[in-house]
Parts: C-alpha cells; sequence; structure tokens
C-alpha cells in the first residue's frame, strides 16, 4: 500500500489547569480560584489537532497509550471531533497521563505536576508496523517516553531502535524533545538523531543535546551559534532538515546544508492569550510543509504561522486556522 499522511506518537496527556492565589511555600495554604479547566495535551494530542486543522483532508493517525478511565475517554472525544485523526492506534490500559498545572495569578507562573501514568509504558510492541500507512511518523516527547527512553544494546536507546524500524519501513521519521532541567539530553537524545530525517526543536533542547550554548547569561539568542548547534544535530544524524525554533524565530539547515532564517512575526500589543501549546503548532506547520514537498523556508513560514495562529488562544490548538488563513495571517502580521 503507497504511503500517505502523517502519524503522530507519543505523550497523550489530559491538562488540569487550577488557577490559584500564589504559589505556597512548604506547610503553606493556597486558594484555588474560579477557573479550574482540562484540555487535551501532549505531543500526539497538540501535533495531531494542529494537523487536522492545518488540513482537514490529510490522514492523520494517532499512535499511543491512554488509561482505561474517563480521562482517556475525555482525549479520544476530542481526537474523534476530526474526521481524518485514526485513533484505532490508541492502546488503552491503566490511568492516563495527566499534568497539574498551578497558575499563580499573582506572579503570573506555572508551576506543573506531571503523572506519567499510561505514556511511560508505550513502547514499539504498541506499534503493528504492517498496518501503519503514513509517510511521515512523528515521535514526541523524547525524555518523557520512559520505556522509550531505555537504554538499548544495540541501538543506544528503545527510541532509536524504535525509529529504525519505522525508516526500515520506508517511513520518513520526526522528533520532538521535551524541555527538562537535568543532564539527561547528551545521553537519550543523540541515538535518536541516528535515525531521524527531521529534527524540530527548541532552543533551549538543543543546546542541551549539542552542547553548544544559543542564549548568553542576558537570555539573548547567540544568532551566530545556530548554524553551529544545527550543524551538529546533522553530524549526530539527522539525514533531511535540522530545524531549531524559539521566540525570535525558526532556523533550519536542509537536506543540502543551506541555512534558513525565518524571523517571528511581530504580533500586536494583547494579541497573545497563551504560549501553551505554541512550540507542538510551529513543528506541525514544518511537519505539514515536509509531507506537501514544500522546501524547509515555506516549511518555517507555516511553522511560524501555525505559531502565531496558536497564541491568539488561551488552549493549544482553538486558534489554528487551515493552512490558507494561517499564511494568509502570516502575510498580514509580517508587513
Amino acid at each position: 500500500m503507497e504511503k500517505q499522511g502523517i502519524a503522530v506518537a507519543g505523550n497523550m496527556i489530559v491538562d488540569v489547569l487550577y488557577p490559584i492565589l500564589g504559589l505556597p511555600k512548604p506547610g503553606e495554604l493556597t486558594t484555588i480560584t474560579e477557573g479550574i479547566s482540562r484540555s487535551s495535551g501532549g505531543a500526539l494530542c497538540n501535533v495531531i489537532v494542529d494537523l487536522a486543522k492545518l488540513d482537514p483532508s490529510l490522514p492523520l493517525t494517532a499512535i499511543g497509550r491512554l488509561g482505561a478511565d474517563g480521562e482517556g475517554d475525555y482525549v479520544l472525544d476530542k481526537l474523534n471531533a476530526y474526521p481524518n485523526i485514526d485513533v484505532s492506534n490508541v492502546r488503552r490500559e491503566g490511568l492516563t497521563s495527566f499534568t497539574a498545572v498551578m497558575a499563580d495569578t499573582v506572579a503570573k507562573q506555572r508551576t506543573f505536576f506531571h503523572y506519567r501514568g499510561a505514556n511511560a509504558k508505550f513502547c514499539e510492541a504498541d506499534i503493528d508496523w504492517e498496518n501503519v500507512h503514513a509517510d511521515i511518523l512523528h515521535i514526541g516527547y523524547v525524555l518523557l517516553l520512559d520505556a522509550l527512553d531505555a537504554p538499548d544494546e544495540a541501538f543506544g536507546t528503545k527510541m532509536a531502535k524504535l525509529l529504525h524500524a519505522a525508516q526500515a519501513h520506508g517511513i520518513r521519521t520526526s522528533i520532538d524533545v521535551v524541555s527538562e532541567s537535568g543532564d539527561r539530553f547528551q545521553k537519550i537524545v543523540p541515538p535518536a538523531l541516528k535515525y531521524t530525517d527531521y529534527c524540530i526543536i527548541n532552543e533551549l533542547e538543543a543546546e542541551a543535546s549539542t552542547g553548544i550554548p544559543l542564549r548568553n547569561k542576558a537570555g539573548e539568542l547567540l544568532i551566530d551559534n545556530l548554524p553551529l548547534a544545527l550543524n551538529r544535530l546533522k553530524e549526530l544524524g539527522v539525514s533531511t532538515w535540522a530545524v531549531i525554533h524559539s521566540p525570535e524565530g525558526g532556523f533550519g539547515l536542509d537536506e543540502t546544508g543551506a541555512y534558513v532564517s525565518v524571523d517571528s512575526l511581530r504580533l500586536p500589543d494583547g494579541y497573545i492569550k497563551g504560549t501553551v501549546g505554541a512550540g507542538d503548532a510551529f513543528c506541525a506547520g514544518v511537519l505539514c510543509g515536509a509531507y506537501r514537498g514544500y522546501p524547509l523556508c515555506a516549511s518555517i513560514e507555516l511553522g511560524t504561522a501555525a505559531a502565531a495562529c496558536s497564541l491568539s488562544e488561551s488552549g493549544a490548538s482553538e486558534g489554528l486556522r487551515c493552512e490558507s488563513a494561517a499564511m494568509r495571517l502570516y502575510r498580514e502580521m509580517k508587513q
């Protein structure tokens, strides 16, 4: 069967947001105010819904694990709202992964408490390669999928083994990485890069994965170091596109090694309603471009447009639009 469409695998999460009047110190109490909300999240949920909105005719396949619980039902209901998303490859077992988001309405900061749940057991055995007919497989997040982050004697990590298997079945591969503190990046990410066609990560993840600094002590983006980090990602194995996104713009090396730089849009005051999911939206735009055969520059522009759409609403995917509308917004904001 001819390969078509995009499969998205990995983290499926329910985010529960609690507005609080300040983050308490140990032993203290704070008040949860009105406005508790629930939404689906994680690389799989965000990226696949973004893709479904960018192109309602694009065949999409979800591959992951949800709990056999009400939270899992909630996530599936969200995905089933899009006729072009196939959820038959989602396994149900245990408890759904969730994140309790404490949104401090005083300091305007968020603190995250994550329960790994069903996602922790997601592994290659959950994938029936003979029934995956996608042209591209995107998986995220490396460093947040315990079974796949585990070591593998032959490939370095189980994630690397999975990506190798996908390529062996004629599927192009794409990865995203979660931002975390610690020293696991250079141990767990490089093995996966050996079997990655498209690497789409942010500047913090790129710095941690390559060891090349991308922000100075003042927090400024080190523009001259971006090509060095992108080249390093290629040296580590990325075959086609290495892409780094940041609030300042999107940057990449294409299949010929040509460097691409696309500035972020100048959004008007008050436009940004929330930043959760903007990185996943950028990723979805780049993947859409890759699937359509667009050059890297056009794909990063589509990613930038998708991210701008995401920023227009407080949720991860509520602001997404179809590709033509997203690019119309891009052209208007670029002027």
